[in-house]
């Protein structure tokens, strides 16, 4: 596997914990959490349109088409899973918040990975991957839960 992947994924978990905390933030400031959660999201849609406008390919409409529906609703799994963790980060802390959502990340991606599910490369769950994801979870729930 190549580091600066590893590297880069890394940084994104940094940057999304960063940016899921700013959300909740606004959130709390505003006193609102959907209307922050509604900023945060049209900021990042302008941004996404500005990006995507960089590299225009009128073709990708026409092969829009053949993307089942259902792949389209990431869309709304991702606006009302920020949303989700804006109201709750306050309420339960960053830490708790992150290590759940970790916990079920890892389950996740094993189940994924062992069945190929979405194009995941097949990797079989093996007892240490097993071990590996209790002692990560396990982990995180220390330096989480730890006084």
């Amino acid at each position: 596997m190549k580091v600066y992947l590893i590297l880069l994924m890394f940084l994104i978990g940094f940057v999304l914990t960063l940016h899921l905390a700013m959300n909740a933030q606004v959130g709390v400031i505003v006193k609102n959490a959907k209307m922050g959660n509604a900023i945060f999201w049209t900021i990042g849609a302008v941004t996404a349109i500005i990006i995507g406008l960089t590299s225009w390919e009128p073709e990708v409409f026409s092969r829009l088409k053949e993307v089942p529906v259902w792949l389209l609703t990431a869309g709304i799994m991702g606006a009302a899973l920020v949303f989700g963790i804006a109201w709750v980060m306050p309420q339960i802390g960053a830490g708790p918040a992150f290590v759940m959502m970790i916990a079920a990340q890892i389950i996740t991606a094993m189940v994924f990975s062992h069945f190929g599910i979405l194009g995941s490369p097949q990797e079989p769950i093996s007892l240490m991957k097993l071990l590996g994801a209790l002692m990560l979870i396990g982990g995180a729930s220390i330096v989480t839960f730890a006084k």
